[in-house]
């Protein structure tokens, strides 16, 4: 009996079986030759990207330096000024606005102002009366004659102001509100303890032209001033408010004081601007004159200093430690290296030596000062800057005039231009469109775009050259298990014969 081979010989289902061959091993050992040029691209593109980064770093650090020379270069923190006074309970000063002279003041409190201030004599729930009330802001004034005589003098370019009390609403509430809504320059509240509750009307401003008299008028007329909105009426131009319903708890009145023996007045408690950009704050009546000085902000114009040291510093380091190399670290060529990223890099080392350029050149703007040295700054052995000497810092600071001079000049050359401004303009322009730091960056970046583009087309080539190879090496496989199984048939039939 004679057999043939199955139609299915030679089938398999795992590449190898029919073969015997290790074949995903084969392959696996032949694409790791292949991906040689892959694994490089790859490396290279960690390269790239160490490099962005720094770069980054680099532009990020410049951009502090611009920040603390654009400090320098504002010719207002030379101007600035500080003040302190020997009693802050009683005065204080604020020279903010920067255009304060350094000078030293005595100032003593005669009076503080206030506005007028009174109070109803009305308790408990009690209502009012239907009617109107006529606020009008004005003057008090007393004469020596004896008795004294008061008048009253309406506010310039003030007119009175009629608020209507509806017969709906005359309540100390309902009444308080309307008031408050009128804005006639005063404010109402309800003042309440054991004995009830009372209305307090307050000027809203101070200074003795916000003073008020009121007058008012009843819808209908009980013929009692003491009971309903006739209660409200006030008056001060008699002797204590005589004959006003409302009780005068103080007239309103201007500050007093004197500043240097020089008596001045004011509506409110702050003397705005009373000498060369200096205010002062009233707190409290003080005869024993409080001592005001104000004095160059020598504190807020180190720190500006001492910032940009460390801004120039820090990114004097970084430079240095991303593009040193180290012959120690050199090794055949063929061989990994261990320099640092930017080694070599033209763009950051031009940079950095522009930077140097600009701490050891000299300056023609100030007749003081020539140079960041001149003011005690020296430069370190790694490139770095410090304030090697504070001795002649704090001196240097005594003369803002020059030192602005320094760092804030604008001039046509580099030696007649400002130390800040140059550096100013240095960071500003290497980290802006088309500087040196910017284009290197983008060119980076635009070199790693293109590493990821040969990337994905080489995978694209070692998946083409993985199927191909497994193909191959499957139809090897399925040829060997033909080959095997007729091979065992002759053998069989063979066998058969020789029987």
């Amino acid at each position: 009996m004679t057999t043939t081979p199955s139609a299915t010989t030679g089938s398999i289902s795992s590449a190898g079986i029919g073969s015997g061959l290790d074949v995903k091993s084969i392959i696996s050992s032949l694409m790791a030759v292949e991906s040689q040029p892959l694994q490089l691209l790859q490396n290279a593109a960690g390269t790239v990207s160490t490099e962005i980064s720094a770069v980054g770093q680099i532009q990020s650090l410049t951009s502090t330096l611009s920040g603390t020379a654009h400090a320098l270069s504002s010719t207002s923190l030379w101007t600035q000024t500080t003040s302190n006074t020997s009693d802050s309970t009683v005065v204080t000063a604020d020279t903010s606005g920067g255009t304060a002279a350094a000078g030293d003041y005595s100032v003593s409190v005669q009076q503080l102002a206030q506005g007028q201030t009174v109070t109803s004599s009305v308790a408990g729930g009690a209502s009012l009366s239907a009617g109107t009330l006529t606020i009008q802001l004005g003057t008090y004034a007393t004469d020596t004659a004896t008795p004294p005589n008061t008048t009253f003098t309406d506010a310039p370019n003030s007119s009175p102001t009629t608020i209507t009390i509806a017969a709906g609403a005359t309540s100390l509430a309902a009444v308080r509100d309307s008031i408050n809504a009128a804005n006639a320059g005063v404010s109402a509240s309800i003042i309440s303890d054991a004995n009830g509750s009372r209305l307090s009307l307050r000027s809203t401003t101070t200074g003795a032209v916000n003073g008020f008299q009121i007058t008012a008028t009843e819808a209908t007329d009980d013929g009692n001033p003491a009971t309903g909105l006739s209660a409200l009426n006030f008056d001060g131009t008699t002797a204590g408010a005589a004959n006003s319903q409302l009780t005068l708890n103080q007239y309103a009145q201007n500050a007093d004081a004197t500043v240097n023996g020089i008596a001045v007045e004011s509506s409110t408690n702050k003397l705005s601007n009373i000498s060369d950009g200096l205010s002062l704050t009233l707190l409290k009546v003080s005869p024993t004159p409080v001592d005001v000085t104000v004095a160059a902000d020598t504190a807020s114009m180190q720190k500006a200093i001492t910032d940009f040291v460390s801004a120039y510093s820090a990114l004097q380091s970084y430079i240095s430690l991303e593009t040193k190399y180290d012959a120690t670290t050199a090794v055949q060529p063929g061989t990994s290296r261990q320099d640092s990223p930017l080694t070599g890099d033209a763009s950051v080392i031009g940079f950095q030596n522009q930077l140097r350029s600009v701490v050891n050149t000299t300056s023609t703007t100030s007749t003081m000062f020539a140079r960041l040295s001149d003011l005690g700054i020296a430069v370190q052995s790694d490139g770095t800057l410090a304030v090697a000497s504070s001795t002649k810092l704090t001196s240097a600071l005594q003369h803002p005039d020059e030192l602005s001079k320094l760092f804030t000049t604008y001039g046509t050359t580099n030696e007649n231009t400002g130390i800040a401004i140059r550096f100013a303009t240095m960071a500003d322009n290497a980290v802006g469109v088309s500087g040196s730091l910017y284009t290197r960056a983008d060119g980076l970046r635009g070199e790693l775009s293109r590493n990821q583009k040969q990337q994905d087309d080489m995978q694209t080539h070692l998946d083409a050259t993985q199927a191909r190879l497994t193909a191959q090496y499957q139809a090897l496989d399925t040829t060997m298990s033909k080959m095997s199984a007729l091979s065992s048939y002759v053998s069989q039939q063979v066998s058969l014969m020789e029987k």
